[in-house]
């Protein structure tokens, strides 16, 4: 007589990332069952353009999809999405993209636009209604450069797509976006009244009929059968709306309580801080929360673990922990280095997209790890700029969870907490915004606990014996960005 385990019960989380995709299958009681990794790169056909096709998120969850379900012997019982963003991603009535998305607010095209509608809006007024002023991160100016400068393809735009909807879409065919993912479309969304603003929206999104509204955590739709034939999920399983993948990754450390800083270290650094009520300031994005009646102020650096990506190929490839172990013995200041992380413009606080990298204080004594300290100790200085900008708009930090790739490696979080001062939690779980979406699905078909699924595993304390050096070169690095802009400006623009 033979004998048949019973398949386990599971949900599914993908994100769709700036450098890779990813997958995992999650138990109900937390425990993760498999993993599958794709990784890619952006297109970049122009300077400041970052573009990728959607034909490609698609392809990826398909992938990652059977190959999870290939390792693991589960009954997938709900399925949560999440991506990059806010990006722009236009379609025909029938959901073809008609060209590659517009990423977030590493693509920098829109500076033109952004001007002429803060100039035709009002500055201020954005701030107050949208809780962002306009930057290279919001969607409205890049929908006004494509109506410029692609106004054929604008012309037949009648779907709007960001990576999490776009796979809702094809895994259920519901036309819907989620509450954060539109307070970051300024100035399309209205943060007061959590829905789209029409007398705005539908100047900008000229024929495109905006999505419906849902919170991340719903229920959007279920798996077709089309979808499940190229999946290997089954028919009618529950598909939750999904977000932005930092938001994910902040439901995934459980940092998405009033108080909570996340720090995402990624292939940019992305900070969420959960405000008691609506807050605006004009150097970070005020935004609505990923669950409902939740709020944020948020920040984002354009630039932070894609720079030591660039340095390591640079460098022939060397392994990581052979470059962190390089970094380590540098020491505090990587010896006489400070740079300027803004390879690619700069989001919040500077809001300039015309900034670019510096690296100050090179001799031909120094060597890469010096080099690859200095680009870890940028993003620490970064933080720190950030968190000014936090507590000057009146958030509170009372405790700070670092998330994403970069959180799993000692040396980066340790310089961070030297650089800022602040202890961070660096929970059980580092896999990002993909658990924070598989949590999102459990929740929608069952109780979970993000707490249970991914408590704390590691503490990182600043070293007070770093704390002065750190506070002068800090005081540097404020100053070489005045000092150097006109430099850079003029290069940027040749």
């Amino acid at each position: 007589m033979t004998s048949h385990s019973t398949p386990q019960r599971a949900v599914a989380g993908v994100d769709i990332g700036t450098s890779s995709s990813k997958g995992v299958l999650v138990s109900p009681d937390g425990t993760v069952l498999a993993q599958s990794v794709v990784r890619h790169s952006v297109d970049r056909p122009h300077p400041g353009w970052v573009e990728m096709d959607p034909e490609v998120w698609w392809r990826e969850f398909t992938t990652l999809v059977r190959d999870l379900l290939g390792s693991a012997d589960v009954t997938v019982e709900a399925v949560g999405v999440s991506g990059m963003g806010p990006c722009v991603a236009v379609t025909d009535e029938d959901g073809v993209p008609l060209r590659p998305a517009v990423l977030y607010g590493i693509d920098t095209r829109a500076t033109e636009q952004i001007g002429e509608l803060e100039a035709e809006l009002g500055r201020e007024e954005i701030l107050r209604r949208c809780g962002s002023v306009l930057s290279t991160q919001a969607v409205g100016p890049k929908l006004a450069w494509l109506a410029r400068h692609e106004p054929g393809v604008f012309a037949r735009a009648r779907r709007l797509f960001m990576p999490s909807s776009w796979l809702v879409h094809r895994l259920t065919g519901e036309y819907v976006l989620d509450h954060h993912s539109a307070s970051q479309c300024t100035p399309l969304y209205d943060t007061g009244a959590l829905d789209w603003y029409r007398p705005w929206s539908d100047g900008l999104a000229g024929r495109i009929e905006l999505p419906r509204l849902a919170w991340s955590g719903d229920v959007a739709g279920r798996v077709s059968p089309r979808a499940a034939e190229a999946t290997g999920l089954t028919a009618g399983t529950p598909v939750t709306v999904g977000t932005i993948d930092a938001w994910a990754e902040a439901i995934s450390g459980d940092a998405h309580n009033a108080g909570d800083l996340m720090l995402m270290y990624g292939s940019t650094m992305f900070l969420i801080n959960t405000v008691e009520e609506r807050v605006t300031f004009p150097a970070l994005w005020g935004t609505v929360g990923a669950l409902p009646g939740t709020r944020n102020l948020a920040g984002g650096m354009a630039s932070s673990g894609a720079i030591t990506d660039w340095l390591r190929s640079l460098f022939g490839d060397p392994s990581v922990p052979e470059l962190l172990a390089e970094a380590e013995t540098s020491g505090p200041g990587a010896r006489g280095l400070l740079m300027l992380p803004y390879f690619d413009g700069e989001r919040t606080p500077v809001a300039d997209p015309a900034a670019r990298g510096v690296l100050a204080g090179l001799t031909l004594a120094h060597t890469r790890g010096d080099l690859y300290r200095a680009a870890l100790e940028a993003t620490g200085f970064g933080v720190r700029h950030n968190v000014e900008a936090i507590r000057a708009a009146g958030g509170r930090i009372d405790r700070v969870v670092a998330v994403g790739g970069g959180a799993q490696g000692h040396l980066w979080t340790q310089i961070v907490s030297d650089i800022t001062g602040l202890i961070q939690d660096v929970p059980t779980h580092t896999i990002g915004a993909s658990l924070g979406s598989a949590f999102l699905a459990a929740s929608a078909v069952g109780d979970a606990s993000i707490a249970r699924w991914n408590p704390p595993a590691v503490q990182v304390r600043p070293d007070p014996a770093t704390a002065a050096r750190y506070d002068e070169l800090y005081a540097r690095y404020r100053e070489l960005y005045p000092a150097t802009a006109d430099i850079v400006h003029g290069l940027a623009t040749d």
